[in-house]
């Protein structure tokens, strides 16, 4: 019985390890963003802008017109469409601001949204799960271009992050395993490389 389940874990470990081994060498062709930067002749990120294709598992890093660079994205561990609620795990869709940005965060970096949008905020008050005095706190802070409030039942804290500790693993992971509160990771390396180039007020549009 020991034997069996020694041999069960040796099996189920040797599986992982070869999974993120695979997923080490997929990544190993990944070029950095200078490198992109040189491909597509740009000395510069400018009128940088973000598109987060949830679909599709990636981040879109655009200097004007031109598509940069490509990243490996996961989302919220919920795959719905509609975000009602702080605590469900959704990735929400729509078009947001970078805010703030966090460098003394659990996940590596946080390039914090101003999720809720005023759209958000409408729907969320005619379908009766926000309240009129959230809605007004809401579009009070998108006229003041500040991070929207944290006690509305939508909650605010979602954005862009990397992984943090485990960041060896999940990022060689062959698939994509979506595993957040809502926001939208990527390795901690490629948050270091938005951090550098991104700034407050840096559009990020969420499809699907």
């Amino acid at each position: 019985m020991v034997k069996n389940i020694l041999y069960i874990i040796a099996s189920a470990t040797i599986f992982f390890a070869g999974l993120v081994f695979y997923g080490v060498i997929l990544n190993s062709t990944e070029i950095t963003l200078d490198e992109a930067m040189a491909e597509k002749g740009i000395t510069k990120i400018v009128d940088a802008k973000i598109i987060v294709d949830r679909k599709n598992f990636r981040l879109e890093l655009y200097s004007g017109k031109v598509l940069v660079k490509t990243y490996k994205a996961v989302f919220g561990k919920n795959n719905s469409l509609v975000k009602t609620s702080k605590d469900d795990k959704v990735t929400p869709l729509g078009d947001y601001k970078i805010c703030r940005m966090d460098t003394a965060v659990k996940y590596h970096k946080f390039l914090r949204l101003n999720y809720p949008n005023p759209s958000d905020a409408a729907e969320g008050l005619t379908r009766g799960y926000l309240t009129k005095d959230e809605f007004d706190a809401v579009i009070l802070t998108h006229k003041l271009n500040e991070c929207t409030p944290k006690e509305t039942h939508l909650g605010s804290e979602i954005g862009i992050h990397g992984i943090g500790t485990y960041d060896v693993i999940f990022r060689n992971l062959p698939f994509s395993f979506n595993w957040t509160n809502g926001s939208i990771a990527v390795s901690n390396q490629n948050v270091d490389e938005l951090y550098k180039v991104l700034k407050v007020g840096t559009p990020v549009s969420i499809t699907y």
